[in-house]
């Protein structure tokens, strides 16, 4: 059993209605900060469990859990007299695969008869006398959304209450950047580690534990601080004396503090804290037995290798179930797979499982390709090496107040001879695109024909000289600034009895092409620019 579909309703940054569909196997979410990753797989975790932040939702409602504009809304028609409907946070979880007549049924927002649950937070209706009062005695007052009389409500599609126990799919969310103490302990650990443990195991720490408080209680040093302080305090005839929390029957997990190597767990690397929690998750018993398995960003403080080892681990646990991870790094999407990439964008999705099977090999097998660059920008431009890049960027700055392009969104990224490649995924998801490139003296086959799949996508825009003879940019570079040969030489520093003919600047830049657009980048003196490249940057900026 799997999740198939999940349905998101003025939850956090989901103003109304966002549906998201998911694979069997690896799911990967990937998207700009802000664009709600994190929010995906916390309300899943909490359609499936009633927890949040490692608290069950029904002792912790707030109104932030709502959208934002949605409150803004309820509270403006308050304010203008009129009597708006409660805003209310719908879930709805789908299963595939389920023979569940408990969880069978159409009692979801679009009545079609499939398996599932939905995990709302509404307006409790044994409130509505007090609600009316309030709306009857200065309703448009009210400044913020009356959660006091909020209810959680768990349900199935049959209409059936449920709990985290009777829904058939056990989730786990894994936050590996999560940093929450008290009392010096990880919370985080503490709870792994108090569910995996047996419940014989359980009391026998607790009782460890007590005796470790009889002891200090006991102990002649704090006998003597507490008779000198009974015989100080004068606020009571009863007794006041210093002792250790035993109002709980469980301090113990949020007491007693996690080591490694007899260094306190949160003083730690944050990576090496990264790949323990995560490491701890998928290993203990309950999340063994899980069929989903959700995962936040798990190359947060990670290095190159650690992230591969951690990779690695996932890979291997997650085998035979359903795992759904939300990440900005492409190494994790290419090791995992762009076949199983969800582009989140604008509350849009889109889903890279129909590219070319040639494509996904590629990308797979070269992750140092920053795949996800060419998907969280605005605009992309696409060069063959570091010399093109220089220069465009040079031009660009020249063009738009001295602002590097990603300053504006545009992102350039060297893509050496893989232009299709890119192209591939960016027509995909219709991602605004340009290509700066040689004609390679041959502008018919290494353009035009080269790229003629192409030409019917008005997000693809291909920028090339025409002319055979200019075969790369050193000759481009050279012939449009032919009239002004002596400005040119000075910023490559070229003296002008070895390099007196533009042949031998041309032979010059071709053998030192990164080191002559370094100069060019950083020189403050402003030359003049190929024309295709300054329609790609008009391009840029339209």
């Amino acid at each position: 059993m799997r999740i198939e579909k999940v349905n998101i309703e003025n939850y956090k940054c989901y103003e109304g209605k966002f549906s998201i569909t998911f694979n069997a196997g690896v799911n990967i979410i990937v998207g700009d900060n802000e664009a709600g990753k994190s929010t995906i797989l916390e309300a899943i975790n909490l359609a499936l469990t009633g927890v949040i932040n490692g608290r069950y939702l029904k002792n912790e409602l707030s109104q932030y859990l709502f959208n934002y504009k949605v409150v803004e809304s309820y509270l403006s028609d308050l304010k203008n007299g009129a009597n708006p409907q409660l805003p209310s946070i719908t879930i709805e979880v789908f299963f595939s695969d389920a023979n569940f007549p408990l969880f069978e049924g159409n009692g979801n927002q679009n009545k079609e008869k499939a398996h599932g649950v939905v995990f709302k937070i509404e307006f409790d209706e044994s409130y509505k006398a007090e609600y009316q009062m309030i709306m009857a005695n200065g309703g448009q007052h009210l400044t913020t959304l009356p959660i006091e009389y909020y209810k959680v409500s768990w349900s199935s599609f049959a209409r059936e209450t449920v709990t985290s126990r009777t829904i058939p799919i056990k989730s786990v969310l894994i936050d590996s950047t999560s940093a929450k103490y008290q009392n010096g302990s990880d919370v985080y650990i503490s709870r792994i580690i108090k569910n995996d443990l047996e419940d014989l195991e359980r009391v026998r720490l607790s009782q460890a534990y007590r005796k470790m408080k009889d002891q200090f209680i006991e102990d002649d040093a704090v006998k003597a601080i507490n008779t000198k302080i009974t015989a100080k305090a004068k606020i009571s005839e009863k007794t006041l004396n210093v002792s250790v929390d035993l109002s709980t029957q469980n301090s113990w997990e949020t007491a007693l503090m996690t080591y490694l190597d007899n260094v306190p767990f949160h003083q730690i690397g944050k990576g090496e804290q990264c790949i323990i929690k995560t490491n701890l998750a998928l290993g203990h018993q309950r999340n063994q037995e899980a069929n989903l398995v959700l995962i936040e960003e798990p190359e947060n403080h990670l290095s190159h290798t650690k992230l591969n080892q951690l990779i690695k681990t996932v890979s291997d646990s997650c085998i035979g179930k359903q795992v759904i991870i939300s990440t900005h790094s492409s190494y994790v999407a290419n090791k995992l797979g762009l076949e199983n990439l969800i582009l989140l964008n604008d509350r849009k999705v889109v889903r890279l499982d129909d590219l070319d099977p040639t494509t996904f090999d590629f990308f797979k097998k070269l992750p140092g390709y920053q795949t996800l660059r060419i998907l969280l920008c605005k605009k992309a431009v696409l060069v063959e090496g570091d010399s093109d890049e220089l220069i465009f960027q040079k031009c660009y700055m020249e063009s738009n107040d001295a602002r590097l392009p990603i300053e504006d969104g545009i992102d350039v990224i060297s893509v050496k001879l893989t232009f299709k490649r890119f192209l591939d995924i960016a027509i995909k998801i219709k991602q605004p695109v340009a290509v700066i490139t040689d004609n390679d003296g041959d502008y018919d086959s290494k353009i035009t024909k080269k790229y003629e799949d192409y030409s019917g996508y008005q997000c693809v825009k291909i920028f090339a000289d025409s002319r055979n003879e200019l075969n790369t940019l050193e000759p481009q570079f050279v012939s449009v600034n032919s009239q002004n040969l002596k400005l040119l030489r000075e910023v490559l520093e070229l003296d002008d009895k070895h390099y007196d003919t533009a042949e031998k600047i041309v032979g010059h830049m071709v053998n030192n092409k990164t080191s002559w657009a370094l100069k060019v980048f950083e020189s403050k003196k402003s030359l003049l620019y190929p024309d295709y490249i300054q329609r790609a940057i008009k391009w840029c900026n339209e």
